[in-house]
């Protein structure tokens, strides 16, 4: 930065103060005093210097105009108004474009831009990482300032030469000045690489470890956005994995924020009716094991469609071979939540019965899993597992047409431990592990 040397003009402009206030006939106080002029007008060069040359605007002209004639009023909105224009050039300067994927507007253009209030700009800034916290926090004070103490509304007091020599350097500081942020992700650069090939394992290491380093506010940002290009359906699958794996590393420790800015983000796609998002996205809740989070109507729907898929496989053609992964799967669906009552029966139902088999056997690379649910069972599902016998269903007519069946089940009822059985289920109980 280079030196500013103001001009010694304090001689002349105070005396011209005093006489202009006796003319008009209006108290001297009206205007800084003296002393705060020249402590303000002294102070001020070492702050100008913190601007980078090319933002020494005719704004900067007039602040030191008012500074000389005793309006900090005036001077503190000039400097205001530079910071929020610097402030939007650096969003643009990051890319629109950008802001309007990562924030989810439908768009987000030089207008939108400036009707954004400047709390809005503030806030919107953080998030790109464009301030840090700590320029939030002053900013913000600034902004509260400028608009109870600035010659832009009317004013509730009156500030004095080191109120606005502080305001001038949160100004110069955080807003105006080219300090470098060493903490954060330029999420720019972060979208293209998601967006570009495959991550190495030293890649993803990298953003992870950046994501690690920013502060919440873009940390939420971005997990949003994570959500947002798997969720989306011209998402390529080099981007759809890479969001997966650097969410995952994240979502054991999401906090409680965190987890009801992706639930609010799910419940858009719902309300909006948009359909392959939603879907993408119960599969991205799915995937980093976040199925708790939802509704008790989607954790239905989840595990109902999984045993429908893992009965369709078990009653057709080759089902021996192909069970496995929809056994898994179901397994993993029922590890992550409570079992909704609603569909209890149904999955009790159904790994009972691909776990007894039919006449020509069971499907042995998918009894791990299904034996797994079996243990897992709580006592509601062992009652429904015992009743199924005396059912009108698919199982009960198997079990009384083949031993093989019948000696399968008895096998499952010896997995469940005696302390699970209720006592209505009991005598069912006894019967089976003789």
């Amino acid at each position: 930065m280079t030196d500013v040397h103001l001009p010694a003009i304090t001689a002349n402009t105070l005396p011209l103060l005093d006489e202009l206030t006796k003319a008009l006939g209006i108290p001297r106080e009206i205007l800084a005093s003296p002393v705060e002029i020249e402590t303000a007008w002294a102070n001020l060069p070492g702050v100008l210097k913190k601007i980078p040359p090319a933002l020494r605007t005719e704004s900067m002209a007039r602040m030191c105009v008012a500074v000389a004639s005793g309006l900090f009023d005036s001077a503190i909105n000039y400097i205001w108004n530079c910071s929020v224009i610097e402030l939007r050039e650096k969003i643009k300067r990051f890319g629109l474009n950008v802001v309007e994927q990562i924030t989810g507007r439908t768009s987000f253009d030089e207008q939108a831009l400036l009707d954004l209030k400047d709390a809005e700009l503030l806030s919107l800034c953080l998030k790109l990482n464009l301030i840090t916290v700590d320029g939030y926090f002053f900013l913000d004070q600034c902004r509260d300032i400028r608009n109870n103490f600035s010659a832009a509304h009317p004013v509730v007091g009156k500030i004095d030469d080191h109120e606005f020599i502080s305001f001038t350097n949160r100004c110069a500081k955080y807003a105006l000045g080219s300090e470098h942020n060493p903490i954060g992700v330029n999420l720019s650069e972060f979208m293209v690489a998601i967006k570009g090939a495959k991550f190495s394992s030293e890649q993803k290491s990298q953003w992870v470890h950046r994501i690690e380093k920013t502060h919440e506010a873009q940390q939420y940002l971005i997990f949003g956005s994570l959500h947002g290009i798997y969720s989306d359906p011209a998402s390529n699958e080099e981007a759809r994995v890479n969001s997966l794996s650097v969410a995952a590393d994240f979502a054991p420790h999401f906090t409680p924020k965190a987890r009801s800015d992706l639930i609010n983000r799910h419940h858009d796609y719902i309300a909006k009716g948009d359909e392959k998002r939603y879907k993408a996205s119960l599969q991205f809740f799915e995937k980093l094991g976040m199925l708790a989070l939802l509704g008790e109507h989607e954790v239905h729907s989840l595990l109902s469609n999984a045993c429908k898929r893992l009965m369709t496989v078990h009653q057709s053609y080759e089902n021996f071979y192909n069970e496995p992964p929809f056994a898994e799967r179901l397994l993993q669906l029922s590890e992550q939540v409570a079992i909704p009552d609603t569909v209890k029966e149904e999955l009790v139902e159904t790994v009972v019965t691909c776990a007894s088999g039919n006449s020509y056997g069971v499907s042995n690379a998918a009894l791990p899993y299904l034996h797994k649910m079996v243990k897992s069972f709580s006592p509601s599902e062992v009652e429904i597992m015992l009743s199924l016998p005396s059912k009108k269903c698919v199982f009960g007519e198997r079990l009384k047409a083949h031993s093989s069946c019948r000696a399968k089940y008895k096998a499952l009822v010896q997995l469940i431990d005696a302390s699970s059985v209720p006592a209505k289920a009991g005598a069912a109980y006894a019967h089976w592990i003789k």
